[in-house]
């Protein structure tokens, strides 16, 4: 579901993060930013900045291991919290 209101700050990077793979188009929209993409670049350029993060372009968020999820790969972990 996209956001009412354009998203700041940690929440706006979570958000972009989860939908970088779809791209910047989604990730705006989903992110509350709609068609601007301009504004929507910006805002999460100083969220990340904020944090101490440099990216350049929405892409940089995606890890190594978010790669291998996507690809088929593998999460191992305990059942539970409690349980590790």
């Amino acid at each position: 579901m996209a956001a009412s209101e354009p998203l700041t700050g940690t929440d706006l990077i979570d958000c972009a993060k989860a939908n970088a793979n779809q791209g910047i188009e989604t990730a705006a929209k989903q992110c509350g930013y709609g068609d601007d993409l301009s504004r929507f670049q910006t805002a999460l350029k100083q969220a990340c900045h904020d944090i101490g993060i440099e990216i350049s372009e929405l892409s940089d968020l995606i890890t190594d291991q978010d790669n291998v999820i996507n690809k088929g790969g593998v999460k191992v972990a305990p059942d539970t919290p409690s349980s590790l």
